[in-house]
């Protein structure tokens, strides 16, 4: 996903996501133990997503909290 994508989620939306990329890159690390992946870039894919949605997260947070105090 792209981040101009990311921003126009949710929070319950962007929280969803983040579940379904841990659970695909949960899989993907114990595939990639057992097995060959098919695209290794996948893993660091999954690992990139979820960070992208954890980081649009915080800001909100962050903002909503910037915002509550002022």
């Amino acid at each position: 996903m792209k981040m101009p994508e990311i921003r126009e989620l949710t929070d319950a939306e962007l929280r969803a996501k983040i579940a379904e990329y841990e659970k695909e890159r949960a899989g993907l690390r114990f595939k990639s133990a057992t097995e060959v992946l098919g695209n290794p870039m996948d893993l660091r894919t999954a690992r990139r997503t979820v960070a992208q949605l954890k980081t649009v997260l915080a800001e909100r947070a962050a903002k909503a909290q910037k915002a509550k105090v002022t």
